[in-house]
């Protein structure tokens, strides 16, 4: 019997199915992991991810290819696993930027979170762009749309770029696609009930992602997605959908490395008088002084804080 051997990127992750697209032919194939495959020092609970380089091996009609190797990865968005604390779970490989989707209302996207997100994705090299969804839901609602414009401040401050949209209205929808057309491979992530799905059908037509409402007494939405998956958009490059998280623990990360990780923050660190300056309480900080000056917005200094603070806790899932 033959064996064949080509390349292929992973298009959606079931646990212990993977559809893989070959990158010679295009054909799409149901794979399962090869019995003998080893990957030194993983820890997630998924050894395969959507966006992964593999290689598959065909062994004939009737068994299903193997997938016997995975690509060094380029980056990947990692977070703790809900049930299995010393493990991690790669959300998704090889992106070329993160598409947060933020919601100030029905329900409401903590700065805590998103802080989280960003931490993790500065620290695997993912360039992220915050999108501030369901903006057609603030009118009438001074506060909220006060809200909606400091954060975008705030962001816009620590050098991250933000966008306004609303699957309702339309709002923001021809940004969101050149952005998406611009960069490659895309993971469009966020926790439940931000319209995530109600988003990608916009972006997607005839997909029909399932949708679900945000619950009145509680304000979170339920999970519509199950599985990670990639789609080609119309207007060029691909989406990575994922199921909607509710916390995001921090993994593999050093707790004094954190400040590296709010691009702020780390470009004060020269002018500290200490070269190993926490920014907690030491004498002559440069970026304690920033934010008494109003030049890093406090709300993110807090959260650093918290994150330094809390940083055991953090790291499990949360």
């Amino acid at each position: 019997m033959e064996i064949r051997q080509t390349r292929g990127v992973v298009l959606r992750s079931t646990g212990s199915w993977y559809e893989v697209c070959d990158a010679d032919s295009g054909n799409v194939y149901s794979c399962r992991a090869g019995g003998r495959l080893r990957l030194q020092g993983d820890r997630s609970t998924n050894p395969f991810a959507v966006g992964d380089d593999v290689v598959i091996e065909f062994h004939g009609e009737d068994e299903p290819p193997l997938i016997v190797e995975r690509k060094k990865r380029r980056n990947a968005i990692v977070r703790r696993s809900v049930n299995l604390s010393k493990q991690s779970h790669i959300v998704a490989a090889n992106l070329d930027r993160a598409f947060l989707i933020v919601t100030i209302a029905s329900p409401e996207t903590s700065t805590g979170f998103i802080d989280r997100f960003l931490v993790t994705a500065e620290a695997y090299g993912v360039p992220t762009t915050l999108v501030f969804n369901k903006c057609d839901l603030y009118g009438g609602q001074p506060d909220v749309t006060a809200r909606l414009e400091y954060l975008e401040a705030v962001y816009q401050l620590a050098g991250y770029t933000t966008l306004r949209t609303s699957a309702e209205t339309g709002e923001g929808l021809n940004e969101l696609k050149a952005a998406l057309a611009s960069a490659g491979i895309n993971l469009l992530s966020g926790h439940s009930g931000v319209g995530k799905s109600t988003l990608i059908n916009r972006l997607l037509p005839g997909l029909e992602l399932k949708t679900g409402d945000v619950s009145s007494a509680h304000q979170k939405g339920k999970h519509t997605t199950t599985f990670a998956e990639m789609f080609a958009l119309p207007e060029g490059g691909y989406l990575v959908d994922t199921p909607g998280i509710k916390g995001f623990g921090l993994v593999e990360l050093e707790r004094d490395q954190l400040h590296h990780y709010f691009p702020e923050l780390f470009a004060k660190l020269p002018a500290c008088k200490f070269h190993n300056c926490l920014h907690r309480s030491e004498p002559q900080c440069a970026v304690r002084a920033a934010v008494e000056k109003g030049e890093i917005a406090e709300e993110r200094y807090v959260n650093y804080l918290d994150l330094y603070e809390n940083f055991e806790a953090d790291t499990a899932y949360r």
